[in-house]
């Protein structure tokens, strides 16, 4: 197939044209390179800061990259607003997408109107906690950041969200929670859910070495700390770090370019990722599969969902009780063996669930089903 991915988040979309390509598909990628992140891509689509950039931006996309745009069997947006430009201009570019080329979905990537509108629904929201809330509270990143909800429910971003959710020929979805989202608005058949795409290694030997002092790593997003809950992580890590002087220490890097980020995080033993997800996203899966410990989204209605009935390799971080988080770390800081098994566990389960080619083969075969 001729397929176009257009817009990236995370090198999702970048991991995935590659895992494409193996397959033999004629893979194009258009995306900003995730701002700071610098990733790969075929066609630069970044914009400048300001209207100007926007304009111009508007002006190459409907110009000198038009003809690159058109033409494909299949197109992949990877968000509702999948181009950095105002709701109008990305209703536009969708509209010319679906008649240049064939079908056209959607990756759920993050948050988007029918994410938000499942977690403020506090008597149907099947999630005990989220970014926005935690049981019948509201979150600390929603108490400082409700500007965020109150944008999406807003009239732009909703018609655009209703517009592409509904005009698209599916939706795949690369975590559980943005899955029930998604449902909520479209019937079952329209949805399909991916996971996330990791690039997977064999084994180094040297992974099974004895463990010293145990490097506890954060790798975040400098403006994103409330939203994923890395601010109070640190203080958990730092909490432990504190009651095992001389045991372990903590290393925190921020903003830096993916090529530069994998780097660091192999010198990681325990990760933390975030602390409101119901499942692991890019951040730690790709330390899994490394072999590091990781702390982030665990619950068992994330493993039940993927059919997962053995493997638990990743300490859950509940935030509505993180006092027990950090007894469970402390244990396992003191606990040489329960880092080496949880590591290979992690291993496990990235190949099983997100290996690259495992989640490409969901999209061909979801595009395969609904394009017949």
């Amino acid at each position: 197939m001729k397929i176009l991915l257009l817009g990236d988040a995370s090198n999702y979309h970048a991991t995935l044209a590659h895992a494409l390509r193996l397959e033999g598909h004629d893979v194009t990628l258009a995306s900003s390179g995730s701002g700071w992140m610098r990733t790969h891509r075929d066609i630069d689509i970044s914009r400048k800061n300001g209207k100007l950039g926007g304009a111009i931006l508007w002006a190459r996309l409907n110009t000198v990259l038009s003809s690159r745009l058109k033409g494909y069997d299949v197109v992949q947006l990877s968000n509702p607003v999948f181009i950095e430009q105002r709701p109008q201009r990305v209703e536009a570019m969708f509209r010319k997408l679906r008649r240049d080329n064939g079908g056209v979905f959607l990756t759920a990537l993050g948050t988007d109107t029918p994410y938000v509108d499942m977690c403020l629904d506090r008597k149907n929201c099947p999630l005990r906690y989220s970014e926005w809330h935690i049981g019948q509270e509201t979150s600390p990143y929603m108490k400082t950041h409700s500007g965020t909800a109150q944008a999406w429910q807003a009239a732009p971003l909703r018609n655009l969200c209703d517009i592409i959710y509904n005009g698209s020929d599916g939706v795949l979805t690369a975590l559980y929670e943005y899955h029930l989202g998604c449902t909520r608005l479209l019937p079952g058949h329209m949805v399909q859910y991916a996971g996330i795409p990791i690039p997977t290694q064999p084994e180094n030997p040297g992974d099974a070495n004895d463990i010293g002092t145990v490097n506890l790593f954060i790798g975040r997003h400098r403006d994103r700390m409330a939203e994923k809950g890395t601010d109070i992580l640190e203080d958990v890590a730092r909490q432990v770090a504190a009651a095992r002087p001389g045991r372990c220490r903590l290393d925190i890097v921020e903003n830096r370019p993916y090529s530069e980020y994998i780097s660091l995080l192999n010198r990681a033993d325990i990760v933390f990722d975030q602390l409101y997800s119901y499942t692991p996203a890019t951040n730690a899966l790709l330390a899994m599969s490394m072999g590091k410990v990781t702390v982030s989204g665990g619950e068992e209605d994330f493993y039940n969902f993927i059919g997962e009935s053995k493997l638990r390799p990743i300490v859950n971080a509940n935030p509505a009780d993180t006092g027990q988080l950090i007894s469970e770390l402390t244990s396992i800081v003191d606990n040489p063996d329960r880092i080496k098994q949880l590591g290979r566990q992690g291993r496990m389960f990235v190949r099983r669930h997100n290996d690259a080619s495992v989640v490409a083969k969901r999209f061909t075969d979801f595009w395969e089903r609904r394009l017949r």
